[in-house]
């Protein structure tokens, strides 16, 4: 059972990660951001391919859903953390954490 702790210190075991304020969320960037950690600490939003969100949304349909905007149909995703072990949160964040080392677009 993972708890918004364990996000945190995964995600700052990703080299490059640093953490800040985003709007009302904490935010996880390496180039850029890959995951943000929701007020009430219960669920993140993490960036996943559409092709990768549709993966992990039917392998754990009760930790995972898109999130339902714009935003969702680029592959950002809702991780609800009590569901998942330590492992399957870390293999989240890694996936995630690829799309946040990738260099912007200009």
């Amino acid at each position: 059972m993972a708890s918004a702790e364990d996000l945190r210190r995964l995600a700052l075991s990703l080299p490059g990660t640093s953490e800040a304020p985003h709007f009302d969320r904490i935010a996880f960037r390496a180039v850029r951001i890959y995951a943000t950690l929701a007020p009430d600490r219960l669920s993140a939003n993490l960036k996943f391919t559409p092709e990768e969100q549709e993966f992990k949304c039917l392998l754990a349909p009760e930790a995972f859903s898109p999130i339902s905007n714009a935003w969702g149909r680029q592959g950002w995703t809702v991780a609800v953390l009590s569901p998942l072990s330590d492992e399957e949160l870390r293999a989240a964040l890694e996936m995630a954490w690829k799309h946040g080392t990738a260099k912007k677009r200009r």
